[in-house]
This record gives C-alpha cells, structure tokens and sequence, in this order.
C-alpha cells in the first residue's frame, strides 16, 4: 500500500495494539511492568479506546511478556494487571474486545512478536478478522515485523522518546505510517469523520 491507499483506514475493523508504549508508559530497557502500581496509563489512551469501541471497531492487545518466563511476575499476576486495566478502561467508558500474551523467552514458542502466533490465534477467535481488515499499532520493530509478515496495516508510535537505535530506524522506515501516540492515530485517521 503506497500513497493515498497506506492512509485510508476506512476499511478497517480490527486494532491491534502493542501494551508497553502503546497504551502504558514503556518500562527503561531491562526493566518490566510487574504489578498494577508499576502500570501507567499513556494520556489519551483511554479516550482512544472509547472512540475504537463507539467506532464498532475491536480493540485488540497483542503483547510480548517475556518477565513471566524470566520469572518476575506470574502469569497470574499479569492476568490480575489486565484486569485492572480493564477496570480503569471501563471507568472511562472503553474497552479492550481481547487481550492475547506471549509469556515466552526467545525461542520458545510461535507466538513471541515478530512471529504471527497471537495473531493467528485472534484471527481464528474473530472470524471476521483478517489481514485486509485489520491494522497493527506498536512502538518496535517487533509490532511492524509481526504485522508486514502477515499483510496488515502498520502503524509505528513514535513519540520522539525512543533511543535512537537501528532496530527503531528500521521500524520507521517498514512502517507504513508513523504517529505520536495512539491518540493521535484516532483522531487523525480514525475519528468519525473518516469512517465509512
């Protein structure tokens, strides 16, 4: 998709969101979101969530959590975070529609992003979704390799934060479109204006 097409999301029905830097403040490198008092909430996220929902578009998170197999946090302990996360969205009158985690380290499975699992798995848990439909919203090269593999819209968040390093380099120039936050991508490409 190039030009006009890379920016028409009219089509779209499926938002798949990357968690660290997409809807909560990245941890420093090395370091993991391991309890609910650790997790912050990105401004305007919520918003952006309750615009997706009011949209009938699903709000889908994909997430790497690797600190479950290096034994920070249980897989128990995670679960407990999203719910909370749930529980704050749902305050704000939004919603995520699913929340798919790779609990894996390097190796281990199918699911670790950049490879497709998770999205394979909501793929056959959302019929309807499918690659045409669907555009994936992260901060890494991981989110844009994982979406590109399987034909889906790419969208980088780029809030001026990130290190320079040439992973991120990369993620620039593979995504298809580059926005300051997730917010920002709503109201600009998705906001009701813009909808079919």
């Amino acid at each position: 998709m190039r030009g006009g097409e890379a920016n028409d999301f009219t089509n779209v029905t499926f938002v798949f969101l990357d968690r660290d830097g997409v809807i909560n403040r990245k941890p420093a490198a090395g370091r993991y979101v391991t309890c609910w008092e650790e997790f912050e909430l990105l401004p305007g996220v919520a918003d952006a969530i309750a615009k997706l929902n009011q949209s009938g578009r699903k709000a889908i998170v994909v997430t790497n959590q690797r600190g479950v197999a290096l034994g920070l946090y249980s897989s128990q302990e995670l679960a407990e975070i999203h719910e909370r996360l749930q529980d704050e969205l749902a305050a704000r009158g939004a919603h995520l529609d699913a929340i798919y985690v790779c609990p894996h380290d390097e190796g281990q499975c199918d699911c670790r992003k950049p490879l497709t699992g998770l999205f394979e798995q909501a793929f056959r848990d959302f019929p309807a979704a499918h690659a045409g439909n669907s555009v994936v919203v992260g901060d890494s090269l991981r989110d844009i390799e994982a979406g590109r593999r399987l034909g889906m819209r790419t969208i980088l968040v780029d809030d001026g934060a990130a290190s320079p390093s040439p992973d991120f380099e990369l993620a620039r120039a593979l995504a298809q479109l580059s926005v300051a936050s997730l917010a920002d991508f709503v109201h600009r490409y998705l906001s009701s204006e813009h909808l079919c």
